[in-house]
Order: structure tokens, then sequence, then C-alpha cells
């Protein structure tokens, strides 16, 4: 696994070495990019290995650079200046071309030919900047983005013109043309998928849907085809307002019945599991330590410290990863039947032992935990 930090370091972790410490597991870092003149020199905004081959690696930072590492010698080999601040970037799983899709706070959409070295050309059409890109897993010539004017837009990198349309909020039909699914229709040139930035853009696994997250904080799911905006809605729970990227992610297909889709969703100090067509919450996923009264600080105010900046899945496993702006990486693991049982038996043993005085701590401390979710305003009780 790899990871970067806002001091511009990039890591690198071995899952399968871990030291067990009874009910937690700590990993290390088994190597670090060493600090040199070819180096990042501010933050680290998105790293991806190579969809092909995880023997290299690709990084963008808001040093306006995106850079292609060797996994083996954690050296790069290749650098391209944007000349402007890199918020993603985005490979095709799929595709035998090598562009690389850049999201940058140029209003274009910057595409990165890995072949010959040379930035490909640009998409434009975005009124501001470019925080999110992410290729369709179905169709290695077609791309989405979203931007900080609030649209997503989709591209056919084949296209002179490029744009095939936008993504409109207030459209749960879409445009079904000849073949009920887009053929031969005119391409919708306005429209907004949120009312606010828009930055993060995920597609589903097979491809048919895409899945946004905007600075008005909601999370939306769009039919692929024909760019119908499903309608599912996920409650006022969602916390989204940093320019950042910020990207829900998706439980692997082969985990997941069809039309049971589950999306996790980075939510400040929790990880939110959602129901991904209903909009069902299903777990609330917390650190230790963490309660959800402690995600703001006076009335109105946010306190940032340990949010949850990023998610990503160990693949082939059922292991997910939170990223904190505290530093700290979690793994979150499925329990066994047996851990739940004993987990049971510990708490009913502590709560035989609570005095009268520390029972009614424990029961004030939980509906401090349920006010706070009703009002999301901080309660304090004395």
């Amino acid at each position: 696994m790899l990871s970067g930090g806002a001091d511009s370091a990039i890591l690198l972790w071995d899952l399968e070495n871990a030291d067990d410490t009874g009910k937690r597991r700590l990993y290390r870092p088994s190597r670090a990019v060493a600090k040199s003149s070819s180096a990042h020199k501010f933050g680290i905004t998105h790293l991806s290995f190579y969809p092909f081959d995880s023997l290299a690696f690709l990084s963008s930072s808001y040093d306006h650079s995106l850079k292609i590492y060797a996994t083996e010698t954690l050296t790069p080999s290749a650098s391209f200046d944007l000349s402007s601040v890199v918020y993603s970037h985005a490979l095709s799983p799929i595709a035998s071309h090598l562009l690389v899709a850049c999201a940058t706070q140029h209003p274009a959409v910057r595409l990165v030919d890995l072949r010959t070295g040379a930035s490909a050309h640009s998409l434009a059409g975005h009124q501001g900047a470019v925080l999110s890109v992410a290729w369709s897993p179905r169709e290695e010539h077609i791309l989405a983005s979203g931007g900080a004017d609030g649209t997503v837009r989709l591209w056919d990198i084949r296209r002179s013109a490029g744009n095939l349309g936008v993504l409109d909020m207030e459209d749960s039909v879409g445009i079904t043309g000849e073949d009920g699914f887009g053929k031969g229709a005119r391409p919708r040139d306005r429209g907004k998928a949120h009312i606010g930035a828009v930055n993060g853009v995920v597609w589903t696994d097979k491809g048919d849907h895409i899945v946004t997250a905007g600075h008005d904080e909601r999370v939306r799911v769009w039919d692929a085809a024909t760019g119908a905006n499903a309608l599912a809605h996920f409650g006022p729970i969602i916390k989204n307002n940093h320019l950042s990227t910020l990207l829900p992610l998706l439980a692997p297909g082969n985990l997941v019945s069809q039309g049971k889709e589950v999306m996790f969703f980075p939510n400040e100090k929790e990880i939110l599991m959602f129901d991904l067509f209903n909009g069902t919450l299903l777990k609330r996923l917390r650190a230790p330590g963490v309660a959800v009264a402690q995600a703001r600080g006076s009335v109105g105010q946010r306190n940032i410290k340990n949010r949850v900046t990023s998610l990503a899945w160990r693949a082939g496993d059922v292991e997910l990863y939170s990223a904190h702006s505290d530093g700290v990486i979690r793994a979150w693991m499925p329990r066994t039947k047996e851990e739940v049982e004993l987990d049971g038996d510990d708490e009913a043993d502590e709560c035989d032992g609570d005095t009268e005085e520390e029972s009614k701590k424990r029961k004030r401390n939980l509906l401090e935990d349920v006010y706070q979710d009703l009002t999301r305003q901080k309660v304090t009780f004395s």
C-alpha cells in the first residue's frame, strides 16, 4: 500500500507484515521515498499504482507535478510539470492507451501521454478548477470529470470536441435516444450535478453507474448510459466542504450481490456505510476513542483534526483502510463471530462491576451521541 502526506513524504507499506498486539495490529512502513531534488516539494494530493503492474506508481502534488516512480527503487523515472496544482489523476484500468487524466487548478482536464512523455491535449469545458477525474471501466475512451463549477462532464477523448455532455441533477429520466441508452441523442450541454464544487467522481465496477460527491453535502448516483439522476438519497449526515478530492469508496463487486452495492463515505470523523441505490445507512465506523460529538468545536465551527481524508480497499481481501488528517492510517476488518461474543462477555463483566455513578455516566455519554446526531451541535451535560 502507498500513502502520501502533507509533508510531501511517500511511504510504502507491507500489509502482510504487522506487529500483532492482541486485539490490534500495528503496521510500520517498509520503505520511504528519499528526500531529493527530484522528489515532490509540497504535499501529496493523490497516489495510484500502475493498473497493469504494481512495479510502478503515479503521484501528484501541490507542487504542480505528476511523477512516475519505480516501486522497487522508489526513485522517479519521469516527471511532468502541469503549471498548476494537481488535485487528482487517473489512468484507465482497461485502456490500450497510456493517457493519464489530471484534475488541476486549470479549468481543463489535462491528458498526459506516458508513451511520448508529453501533455497530449486538454479537454476544455469546466468554468473553474477540475477536482476529480475517473475513466470508465467499460469504455476505454470515456472519461468523467467533476469541477468547482458544480458540473460533472463526460468526455470521449477520440472526438475533436471531446465533450459528450453534462449530468443534470434535475433530470431523473435522462437522454434515452434511439436505443434507450443515448444513441443518436443530442447531448445535454447545460445543467449542474451539484450546488457547489464536485470533488468526488467514481464509477461502479461494471461501469453502469457514476457516483459523485459535492460541496452541497450530497452524494448522487447516475445512470451512466442515459445520464439520469437515480434519486438515491443519503440523508443530511453527509459532510463535505474541503477543496481536496474526496472520493466515495465502493465495495468490490465480487463481495456484494447484484442490486445490493455498498458505498463507504469518508465523513469527517467517521466512515458511513450506505446501500448505494436506496441510500439506507447500514453502519457507522468510528475509530476507538473518537465520538461524533468531538467532530465540532464551538457552535458552527468544525474541528478538522483527525478528519477522514481518504479510503482505500485492499484488493483480493475484505479490508478497508482510512487515512486521517492527524497522520494515522487505520485498518478496518470484519470481526469473527467469536470476537463479537468475547467482546459481549467483556462488556457484561464491566457493567456488572460499575458503580451507580459510572452507569449513569455511560448512559449520559450514549445520550449525548444520539442527541449529537439529531441536532448536529455539540451538547454538554452537567
